[in-house]
């Protein structure tokens, strides 16, 4: 796995990485979610830092760690830094890519598209 320096293995931001890894393809998951399935208690903006932190092409357990897949409660791309809408626009691309049906103004149907988790084996 790619790190950044001084990004260890038991830091909060691997954990996010983590739960990230495992959303397939085809689905999105909520930044509340991801701090939930990571065990953090009302972290939706600690996903958000780890993502931005996020160095290009970080592997985790051999899977490519899908940032595009991490989208607001609401079912939208959240507005981030850098140019108005480029990233927005990448992150749409992205799940397009991954078949994800996006709306010119940025929104995700959650009824269809949204991650439940892995179910656990008894």
């Amino acid at each position: 796995m790619k790190q950044s320096p001084g990004v260890g293995d038991d830091t909060v931001f691997l954990k996010v990485w983590r739960v990230v890894a495992r959303v397939p393809r085809g689905r999105v998951a909520t930044y509340g979610q991801i701090a939930r399935l990571a065990g953090l208690y009302r972290g939706a903006r600690t996903v958000g830092w780890a993502l931005r932190a996020l160095p290009g092409e970080t592997r985790i357990g051999g899977r490519r760690v899908p940032w595009q897949r991490v989208i607001n409660a609401q079912g939208e791309i959240s507005a981030r830094g850098g140019p108005a809408g480029a990233e927005a626009g990448r992150q749409a691309a992205a799940l397009r890519r991954d078949g994800v049906s996006v709306s010119r103004a940025g929104r995700i149907d959650l009824g269809r598209y949204l991650w439940r988790g892995e179910r656990r084996r008894p």
